[in-house]
């Protein structure tokens, strides 16, 4: 008790031999000294709640201390409140984050977690998290978890709730977005990708409209300065804030003069595909190109000049010069008969088509099949690189049928295309995409008188 007594009298001497000013900017430092040292790992804490040590200090070096700590930002916390009795914690998944993390930082214990994780099947998918989703833990006053909600997106939300049995029960909240039809136009005079931004369109529906085409068109090759394309698709709203796109409806390319139609349309087994405004399939057995973006940087040639080698030797594929990374498709459904690596070859994949067809993909950075595997058309099988004999990242292509090398540029032009819609079909065909191509001319009309004034006020 003694010592008790003397801090009084310290800060009394204090006082004396000080200006008051000092005095309680003295008093403050150690006010919030006090407070540093309370803030430490769970048995400091439990320490300091059995002492309970107070310290008497005058009012205006408390509230000194006060706004000390108001000025002084303070780390990154959870988001709490409180509703009907049960703490609501929100945590956001970083980078490197597992569910332990999140549960420590929410300030539930290890055994609550493990009973959730045990609950059953659908509780396992809380051990795959993504950065940037959101977690909502409602938290009793013992501590208990009682709900948990993961926000996968803002359309889909899951949530583990504590019954009267005390076990936990799993649902799947969807959310359903308002769709509006909208419509996109363009004319190449710079890139497909390029062109496609400047009218609207995002990078997805770009590459979903080279996919509808990629039998007819060869967007490598094929694409020219002028070369037109419009587009209907839905956009996607909720709460009215635009939050993505619908798959396309409709849509028309004009290359080199040539225009090509599809319209999407999904049949009485529920499959949904693009066909043409007359039924045809829009899908042959093989697309034109297994890359989306690049360029040609070398053609079919029997007779090519090696250039590393420097001699004569056939160039039984097309190369594709594309950054390393860029996806690889298979252009065709098939089965992978050979995948590995070569001195010369690189990672490669060959994949059977049938009983006649091969396709080749050499030079590979990455592999993403095996052999045995069946894969489908447009499936990706790897990545542009530039392994083994290769001068920079690019893929080679080959295209053989009944064991013979074929230009691949070429070939796929001649093979049939897939099935077309069946005679029984052909109503329930037309019922449903005949207002899809009245919708787009609809659209293409206004568009085609509004050029046609600027051309004539610019004559």
């Amino acid at each position: 008790m003694q010592d008790h007594r003397k801090k009084p009298r310290l800060l009394g001497a204090l006082g004396k031999n000080f200006p008051r000013t000092h005095a309680l900017a003295a008093g403050a430092a150690s006010f919030a000294l006090a407070l540093a040292l309370s803030v430490s790992t769970p048995e400091v804490e439990a320490k300091r709640t059995a002492l309970e040590v107070s310290l008497s200090l005058p009012e205006e070096a408390i509230q000194q201390s006060r706004e000390h700590q108001q000025a002084t930002p303070t780390a990154e916390a959870p988001h709490q409140s409180v509703m009907e009795g049960l703490r609501v914690v929100q945590e956001t998944v970083r980078n490197g984050d597992t569910l332990s993390d999140l549960f420590q930082r929410a300030g539930i214990s290890s055994a609550e977690m493990y009973q959730l994780l045990s609950s059953g099947k659908e509780a396992k998918q809380l051990a795959k998290l993504v950065p940037g989703e959101e977690l909502t833990f409602q938290i009793d006053g013992e501590g208990s978890l009682q709900s948990l909600e993961l926000h996968r997106d803002r359309l889909s939300k899951v949530e583990f709730s504590r019954d009267s049995s005390d076990e936990y029960k799993y649902a799947l909240h969807q959310r359903d977005p308002e769709r509006y039809t909208a419509f996109r136009q363009a004319e190449i005079s710079s890139s497909l990708f390029v062109d496609g931004s400047k009218a609207g369109l995002s990078n997805n529906l770009i590459m979903e409209m080279a996919d509808i085409f990629g039998s007819d068109i060869d967007f490598a090759l094929d694409i020219r300065k002028g070369d037109k394309f419009s587009v209907v698709f839905d956009e996607e709203f909720l709460d009215g804030e635009k939050i993505g796109n619908g798959a396309i409806q409709a849509v028309t390319f004009t290359n080199q003069g040539k225009t090509f139609s599809a319209v999407r349309y999904t049949d009485s087994n529920g499959d949904t595909n693009y066909y043409t405004p007359d039924g045809k399939s829009m899908r042959k057995a093989f697309i034109r190109t297994p890359v989306d973006i690049g360029r040609i940087s070398s053609h079919f040639n029997p007779r090519r000049l090696h250039p590393i080698f420097k001699t004569r030797r056939p160039h039984n594929g097309t190369d594709y010069a594309a950054p390393r990374g860029t996806p690889v498709y298979s252009a065709g459904d098939g089965r992978v008969i050979k995948a590995g690596y070569s001195k010369a070859n690189g990672n490669y994949v060959f994949v059977q088509h049938g009983e006649r067809y091969v396709t080749r993909y050499l030079h590979l950075h990455k592999r993403y099949v095996k052999r045995g595997q069946r894969v489908k058309q447009r499936q990706a099988i790897g990545t542009v690189g530039a392994t083994g004999y290769a001068t920079g990242p690019h893929l080679h292509y080959e295209f053989l049928v009944d064991g013979h090398h074929r230009n691949p540029a070429t070939i796929v032009r001649k093979l049939p295309k897939a099935k077309a819609i069946p005679k029984s079909e052909m109503a329930r065909f037309q019922t449903q995409t005949q207002p899809l191509i009245a919708q787009l001319e609809r659209f293409q009309q206004p568009a085609l008188a509004q050029n046609g004034e600027e051309k004539d006020s610019v004559n």
